[in-house]
């Protein structure tokens, strides 16, 4: 049986990957993504964000196991990486500033009070 630490740990090892070798993330999703295609590599990173925002997760998650509203603020918090990642991928691909930050970045920084109510 996998503990929650290497399954978090290997899940945040592989969304790196996204960042640092792209080739090797291919295989884990769209079919034919073409790696070396740079029209190709903000998608790759969307996925690579979420294994790394997954892999946070299950730390966290353990947390909430023992603990009260403290944990799932910090949940809420390591959550609010996923939007907050998506606008910069928007945003280094061109996509419209009105996207990243409207959308995602606005759901970051609703998340993040969010978390921080509960941590209060």
């Amino acid at each position: 049986m996998c503990s929650p630490a290497l399954l978090g740990a290997a899940l945040i090892f592989m969304g790196g990957r996204a960042f640092t070798t792209p080739q090797a993330t291919v295989g884990f999703g769209i079919p034919d993504t073409p790696a070396d295609d740079p029209a190709s590599r903000p998608w790759l990173r969307v996925k690579g964000l979420r294994e790394i925002a997954c892999g946070v997760f299950v730390f966290v998650f353990v947390l909430m196991l023992v603990a009260t509203t403290i944990p799932l603020g910090w949940y809420v918090m390591a959550l609010a990486a996923i939007p907050a990642g998506d606008a910069v991928v928007v945003l280094r691909s061109g996509g419209p500033k009105a996207a990243a930050y409207g959308i995602h970045g606005a759901s970051a920084v609703v998340m993040l009070m969010t978390s921080i109510g509960l941590l209060v």
